[in-house]
C-alpha cells in the first residue's frame, strides 16, 4: 500500500509536471520566435508576437520567476523595437532627400511622355485609352495599398504599380522609392500608442527637407541644369509626400501638404524672379519658361494648384522681350553697319525671285526692264523685314504652352513689335543717320529705304494675322507702329542731309580768296565757286529717286545756306575795305550761283522760285554796282521798290567799306574833283542812310 501511495503521488507529480510545462513551453517558444523575429529585424511581426506573449501566455504562468523575468524585459523590448523602426525611419528619410532629385526627374519625364502622348492623341483622336493619366496610376497604387496587409512582409504596397500592360519607357517615380520603413514605423507606433509622436516628428522632418530643398543654389542662373536640378528636387519632394498622403491614414493630410505646398510655391517664385533677372540670352529665357511650364504641368497631374506660376510665366515674358530686344538691336546693328547703301543689282530672274520672295515688292516698270536691273532699295531691307519677322516667331515661341487665348497672344506679340519698331530699330537707325562719317549718298539711301520699309507695315500686319487667327479689325487689337518709325528715321535723315550739305557748303567757302583791293574783277567766276556748283549739281543728280518734296527742300536749303554765306563774307568785319572791282568779281559769283538755280538742279519749282534765294545778293550788288542811291533812297520802304531787300543797315556797312577805301586809295585824291566829288557823294548816301536807319527805329 506504501508503494502504491507512493507510485500514485509520483503520477500525479508526473501529470502536474506536464500540466505545467504544457503551459510554459508555449511561452518559451513564443519568446524564443520573438528573439528570432528581434535578430532578423522583423519588428512589426515581433511586436505582435510580443503582445500575444505579454496577454495571453504570459498570464497563464505569471508566477514563475522566468515569467516575472520575461514580463518585466517587455518594457525594454519595446523600446528597442522602437528604437530600431525610427532609425529605419531615419535612414529613408536621408535617402529620400538624397533621391528626391532622381523621383522628381522620373515624375517630370513622366509628364513629357503624357504631354506627348495628348498631343498625339489630339492630332489622332481615334487612339483612345491604352494609357492612364497620372492620377489614375496614384489611383491605382492607392487602391493596392489600401488592400495591402499590414501584417504582410512587404507591405509598402509601392514595388510594381504600374499597370503590366503599360509599355512605360521611364519607370514610375514609387518604382525608385521603397516606403516600407514608413508604414512599418508608423504602424508599430500607432500599435505603441505613439502615433501622434511619429506623426509630428515626421512632418517636423519633412518640413526641414522641403526648407532645403527650397533653397536655390547660388549660380543657378547661370545654366538650364541649376534650373532643372532645383526642380527636381522639389517635384520629387511633393511626389514623395503625395504618394505618402494617399498611403498612409492620416500620416500626413491635406492642410499639411497645402501649407508646404503654399510655402514652396512662394519661394520658387521668389528664386526664380531673381535668377531669372540675371539672364541675358533670350534662348535660355525660352529653355527656362518651357522647364517652368513641365515643372507645372508635373505638379498639376499630382494636383497641385499651378495658377500662379503661370502668372510669374507672364512676368518673364516681358523679361524675355526685353531679352529680345536687347539681341535684336545688335542684329539690327550688323546689318545697318554692314550695308554697302547702295540699290540691289539683279542679274537673273531667280535672284530676283529670291529678293521678291524675301520682301514684299511690285513694281511692274521694274518687272518689265531688261537684266541687269537694280532694285530701289539697298539689302538691308529685306534683311530688315526678315529679321522683323524672325523677332516675331521668337514672340510666338515664348506664348506656347502658356494656357493663353489667341487674343492675348496676338497682343503680346503686337506689343512687343511696336517695341522693336519704336525703341530698338528706331535707335539704330537714329544711330547709322547721326553718325559722322555718313554720307549724302547713304541719307539718300536710308529715306528711299525707310520708304519702302514703312509700305511694307501692312503685310506684317498680315504676317501677324495669319500665325495668330486674330483678325485686325478685333476689338482691342493693337496697332503696329511702324509706319511712325520709319517716317520719323526719314525725316532724320532729311535734316541730316540738308545739314551735311550746309557743311559741305561752308567747306567750299572755306576755300574762298578774294582780293577785296582788286581794281579789276576777272572774266570769270571764282575757281572755288565753280567747283562748289559742280558739287551740288553731282548732288542733286543723286535725288532723282527721292520723293519730290525732299529734294525739293534740300535744294532750297542749300541755295538760301550758299546766299547766306556769302552775304556774310562780304560783310564780315575782317573785310574792313573793298572796292569796285572786288564787287564786280563777288557779282560773276552770284550770277554763277542764280545760273545754277535757273538749270532746274530739281524738277518741280515753279518759275524762278529757286533764283529768290539769292535776290538779297543780287539787289544789294546792282545798287552798288549801278549806284542807284537816288531811286533807292527815294522808294525806300515802298512795296514795288527796286530794291526792297536792301536793309539799310546792311546797304550802310558796305558803303563805309568803299568810303575807306576811296579815302586811302589814293592820297591826292582830295585834289581830284572826280574823286571829291565821289567822295561827297558817299559821304551824302551814307547820312541818309542812317537817317533812314533811326527813323526806322524811331
Amino acid at each position: 500500500m506504501e508503494e502504491l501511495k507512493q507510485c500514485r503521488l509520483q503520477q500525479r507529480n508526473i501529470s502536474a509536471t506536464v500540466d505545467k510545462l504544457t503551459l510554459c513551453l508555449p511561452v518559451l517558444e513564443m519568446y524564443s520566435k520573438l528573439r528570432e523575429q528581434m535578430k532578423s529585424k522583423r519588428h512589426y511581426p515581433a511586436l505582435k508576437t510580443l503582445e500575444h506573449l505579454e496577454h495571453t501566455y504570459l498570464p497563464q504562468v505569471s508566477h514563475y520567476r522566468f515569467c516575472k523575468i520575461m514580463v518585466d524585459n517587455i518594457p525594454k523590448l519595446r523600446e528597442e523595437i522602437k528604437e530600431v523602426s525610427m532609425s529605419d525611419l531615419k535612414d529613408f528619410l536621408e535617402s529620400i532627400r538624397k533621391h528626391s532629385d532622381k523621383i522628381g526627374e522620373t515624375a517630370m519625364k513622366q509628364a513629357q511622355q503624357q504631354r506627348n502622348l495628348d498631343n498625339i492623341v489630339s492630332q489622332h483622336p481615334r487612339i483612345s485609352g491604352g494609357k492612364k493619366s497620372k492620377k489614375e496610376v496614384c489611383a491605382s497604387s492607392d487602391l493596392e495599398v489600401k488592400n495591402t496587409s499590414p501584417m504582410s512582409e512587404q507591405d509598402s504596397g509601392i514595388l510594381d504599380v504600374e499597370d503590366e500592360d503599360e509599355d512605360e519607357e521611364v519607370p514610375g517615380a514609387q518604382d525608385l522609392v521603397d516606403f516600407s520603413p514608413v508604414y512599418r514605423c508608423l504602424h508599430i507606433y500607432s500599435v505603441l500608442g505613439a502615433r501622434e509622436t511619429f506623426e509630428n516628428y515626421y512632418r517636423k522632418q519633412r518640413r526641414k527637407q522641403a526648407r532645403l530643398v527650397l533653397q536655390p543654389p547660388s549660380n543657378m542662373h547661370e545654366t538650364l541644369d541649376g534650373y532643372r536640378k532645383y526642380f527636381n528636387q522639389i517635384v520629387g519632394f511633393f511626389v514623395v509626400e503625395d504618394h505618402i498622403l494617399h498611403t498612409t491614414q492620416g500620416l500626413v493630410n491635406r492642410a499639411y501638404i497645402d501649407e508646404l505646398w503654399e510655402m514652396a510655391l512662394s519661394k520658387t517664385i521668389a528664386a526664380l524672379r531673381t535668377h531669372s533677372s540675371y539672364c541675358s540670352d533670350p534662348s535660355l529665357v525660352l529653355d527656362l519658361k518651357n522647364l517652368i511650364v513641365l515643372f507645372a504641368d508635373t505638379l498639376q497631374g499630382y494636383g497641385f494648384p499651378v495658377n500662379q506660376l503661370f502668372d510669374m510665366l507672364l512676368e518673364i515674358r516681358d523679361q524675355y522681350s526685353e531679352t529680345l530686344l536687347k539681341k535684336w538691336s545688335g542684329v539690327f546693328r550688323n546689318i545697318l553697319d554692314s550695308d554697302n547703301y547702295s540699290p540691289i543689282p539683279v542679274i537673273s530672274e531667280e535672284i530676283y525671285k529670291k529678293i521678291v520672295g524675301q520682301f514684299p515688292f511690285q513694281d511692274a516698270e521694274l518687272e518689265k526692264q531688261p537684266f541687269p536691273k537694280k532694285f530701289p532699295f539697298s539689302e538691308f531691307v529685306p534683311k530688315v523685314y526678315n529679321q522683323i519677322k524672325e523677332f516675331i516667331y521668337a514672340c510666338l515661341k515664348f506664348s506656347e504652352d502658356l494656357h493663353l487665348s489667341s487674343t492675348e497672344v496676338d497682343d503680346m506679340i503686337r506689343k512687343s513689335t511696336n517695341l522693336l519698331l519704336t525703341r530698338t530699330l528706331s535707335n539704330c537707325l537714329q544711330n547709322v543717320i547721326k553718325r559722322k562719317n555718313v554720307g549724302l549718298t547713304e541719307l539718300v539711301q536710308i529715306i528711299i529705304n525707310t520708304t519702302h520699309l514703312e509700305k511694307s507695315c501692312k503685310f506684317l500686319e498680315e504676317f501677324i494675322t495669319n500665325i495668330t487667327n486674330v483678325l485686325p479689325e478685333t476689338v482691342h487689337t493693337t496697332k503696329l507702329y511702324g509706319t511712325t518709325t520709319f517716317k520719323d528715321a526719314r525725316h532724320a535723315a532729311e535734316e541730316e542731309i540738308y545739314t551735311n550739305l550746309n557743311q559741305k557748303i561752308d567747306q567750299f567757302l572755306q576755300l574762298a580768296d578774294y582780293d577785296w583791293m582788286t581794281m579789276e574783277p576777272s572774266s570769270k567766276a571764282s575757281e572755288y565757286l565753280v567747283d562748289l556748283i559742280g558739287f551740288l549739281r553731282s548732288t542733286f543728280a543723286v535725288f532723282t529717286h527721292l520723293p519730290g518734296k525732299v529734294a525739293q527742300t534740300a535744294c532750297m536749303s542749300a541755295c538760301k545756306h550758299l546766299s547766306t554765306s556769302l552775304m556774310q563774307l562780304l560783310l564780315e568785319a575782317e573785310v574792313r575795305q573793298l572796292t569796285l572791282g572786288a564787287l564786280q568779281q563777288f557779282n560773276l559769283d552770284v550770277e554763277e550761283c542764280e545760273q545754277f538755280a535757273r538749270s532746274g538742279p530739281v524738277p518741280g519749282f515753279q518759275g524762278d522760285t529757286l533764283q529768290l534765294a539769292f535776290i538779297d545778293l543780287r539787289q544789294l550788288l546792282d545798287l552798288f554796282i549801278q549806284w542807284d542811291w537816288s531811286t533807292y533812297l527815294a522808294d525806300y520802304g515802298q512795296p514795288t521798290c527796286k530794291y526792297l531787300r536792301v536793309n539799310p543797315t546792311t546797304a550802310l556797312v558796305l558803303l563805309e567799306k568803299m568810303r575807306d577805301t576811296s579815302r586811302k586809295n589814293n592820297v591826292f585824291a582830295q585834289f581830284r574833283k572826280n574823286e571829291r566829288d565821289k567822295q561827297k557823294l558817299i559821304d551824302t548816301v551814307a547820312k541818309q542812310l542812317r537817317s533812314l536807319i533811326n527813323s526806322h527805329h524811331s
